[in-house]
């Protein structure tokens, strides 16, 4: 244990070094450093008593003793040991932090983070965007501190496409992919040949697939993951036929069709309840259904962005969610 090693301290004044050694148990002092500061004395007390407070070495120097002049180095912690001067400067907490997040759902959760925080004592400014490429830019860059409005997929790729260094803090919402119909009230009840009209676009048709996959009404063709289109079904023992159609389409065509996979966000703009018309739904641990809080890896320790990921996850934002989104959208962090 590292606590139980010895604390080796160093100071050197005028072309003269004074050294200690002290117990772990020592350092764990509820005041470490005037710890620092009497076990210094201990030592060096014979060699300070022959020198005059008032007197200078030859080279002019003094004798003051500082703070910023002691090292500790504690044997068997290797390098975790630090100097006392580094030691005393911890992290600065900051008392107002900037938060992007898109136009919609994600800035409106963040809204409503924003007053628990304020209520907390830390101001939280919101800053809305409408494409998904420049918060994170932004937050790279330093201008923003943290951000809300992505799955943890979408910022790796980001970090690579970009050479950054983003990493997730928390869990914010839930956004997740699900099937749906007018006509059914379970994934099981399709009838042989039904249509399911899923997504043309190339990520969300592929995680569309994914999904029905997971309903165990398909099969892929082993390792093709989200590139998945219809030429790669394996089995197919409903016959069922599928109609790609742009994603803001896929609701309006729920009438047309036995059910549709459609994303979250169309779900919402289009007035649809996954309770009363959603018959399967991605699972809360699926990665591209967590949308998260994202930091700068070197930030990710700040004391005010691990209190802003707690005002988030609070009651008052899981009551905020429940009222405003009516099951739509639910926290990622339960």
């Amino acid at each position: 244990m590292c606590g139980s090693g010895r604390i080796h301290i160093s100071y050197r004044s005028g072309g003269k070094q004074f050294e200690g050694v002290g117990s772990g148990e020592q350092f764990l002092n509820p005041e470490p450093f005037l710890f620092l500061i009497r076990l210094f004395r201990e030592v060096a007390a014979d060699e300070l008593d022959e020198l005059d407070d008032d007197d200078e070495d030859e080279d002019g120097s003094d004798h003051d003793v500082s703070l910023e002049t002691l090292v500790a180095v504690a044997d068997g912690c290797g390098s975790n040991a630090k100097p006392a001067s580094s030691a005393a400067a911890s992290v600065q907490e900051k008392k107002e932090i900037t938060v992007g997040a898109t136009a919609g759902p994600h800035a409106e959760v963040v809204e409503a983070a924003a007053k628990e925080a304020e209520s907390k004592g830390l101001k939280v400014n919101v800053k809305e965007f409408s494409d998904y490429v420049t918060p994170d830019q932004a937050l790279a860059d330093g201008d923003l501190d943290l951000v809300v409005y992505q799955h943890e997929p979408f910022l790796k790729n980001f970090n690579k496409q970009h050479n950054t260094n983003l990493v997730s803090i928390g869990k914010a919402i839930l956004m997740r992919m699900g099937v749906y119909s007018n006509k059914y009230k379970d994934i099981k009840d399709l009838p042989d040949g039904a249509t399911i009209s899923i997504p043309n676009d190339p990520t969300n048709e592929g995680r569309g697939l994914q999904l029905l996959e997971k309903a165990s009404v398909i099969k892929l063709k082993e390792g093709v993951g989200m590139k998945a289109t219809p030429a790669d079904v394996v089995e197919n023992p409903k016959h069922l036929k599928f109609q790609e159609l742009e994603a803001a389409q896929l609701p309006r065509s729920l009438d047309d069709v036995d059910a549709s996979v459609i994303t979250m966000n169309y779900v919402m703009s289009s007035g649809l309840s996954p309770k009363d018309q959603g018959i399967f739904l991605e699972d809360k641990d699926t990665p591209l259904a967590v949308m998260i809080i994202a930091a700068r890896e070197k930030d990710k320790d700040q004391p005010a962005y691990q209190k802003f990921v707690k005002y988030y996850q609070s009651e008052s934002v899981k009551k905020f969610i429940a009222e405003k989104y009516k099951g739509t959208i639910v926290p990622a962090w339960e």
